[in-house]
């Protein structure tokens, strides 16, 4: 891949922005969402890393797309990444995570899993990516959350805590640094058809399964997302309306929570949504 930085660095921030030439890293881009992403940025002509921890899925869709791989911890890979695209990174996708479920008993090490590969991976991209998009006056920051960061997910303690945590913070850097160039998109979908929807197991087949999208249609979100310079990518739209009545009636949020709990833990099978949508 040509490492030329002349094009992208210019226009990778901003309402409408021409992603032809832009240096993106996209991380846990092995399979999943993050293939679809890396997938799409090369079908926009951008110029492309893929990050994943397994190194041979990472090549594969390098080689597929034409573009470079670097394996490795996304915490840790921010230099190389800079390194491969001749200098500057555009736009950062923070897509690796952990799918962890289990309850507040789980252990340390779990938790802290979930933490860190939810979250911290993301500060620590930013940590190092900052200085130099702040400089500039542009860059682009991409935080692969789900709508467990907006809402919960039952069975999943670590996981719904940490993913609230990672949609924080992405609120953070926007409301922070958008007057100074930076945008940040949080990408929260419900269930997407990927090896962590299997994860999630009987939990993911009750709540999310059934209106399960492709890793593609999270894709196309999140380009129509840049296009519009909006923060908050939604593949499922129904999640705004469940995420409103969240904050404005959480009383009966929490009583219909508990009832899909129950019926996770009696196995009746998948509850009926309210008629009103109030889930």
């Amino acid at each position: 891949m040509d490492a030329d930085t002349s094009a992208g660095t210019e226009t990778a921030g901003g309402a409408g922005a021409d992603l032809r030439g832009a240096g993106v890293v996209v991380t846990g881009a092995g399979g999943g969402i993050g293939a679809a992403l890396a997938r799409r940025f090369a079908a926009e002509g951008a110029r492309v890393v893929v990050n994943d921890l397994d190194a041979d899925r990472a090549k594969a869709v390098a080689a597929e797309i034409g573009a470079v791989a670097v394996p490795g911890d996304a915490s840790a890979v921010v230099d190389e990444a800079r390194e491969a695209l001749g200098g500057a990174v555009d736009v950062w996708c923070a897509n690796a995570g952990l799918s962890s479920p289990g309850d507040a008993l789980a252990d340390e090490d779990v938790w802290a899993a979930a933490w860190d590969v939810n979250v911290m991976a993301h500060v620590r991209a930013a940590r190092a990516l900052l200085p130099e998009w702040l400089e500039r006056g542009g860059g682009r920051f991409v935080s692969t959350v789900s709508a467990a960061g907006l809402l919960t997910m039952i069975g999943a303690a670590p996981y719904s805590v940490s993913k609230h945590g990672a949609y924080a913070f992405a609120e953070w850097l926007s409301l922070t640094y958008r007057h100074r160039g930076l945008s940040v998109h949080a990408i929260c979908p419900q269930g997407v058809r990927t090896d962590m929807l299997t994860a999630a197991g009987s939990a993911g087949e009750l709540v999310l399964a059934p209106t399960a999208i492709e890793p593609e249609d999270v894709a196309d979100a999140l380009i129509e997302a840049i296009a519009a310079d909006r923060f908050l990518v939604l593949p499922h739209p129904e999640v705004a309306g469940y995420y409103r009545n969240r904050a404005t009636d959480p009383e009966r949020w929490l009583g219909t929570m508990n009832h899909v709990q129950r019926t996770w833990e009696t196995g009746a099978g998948r509850p009926q949504t309210p008629a009103d949508g109030k889930i």
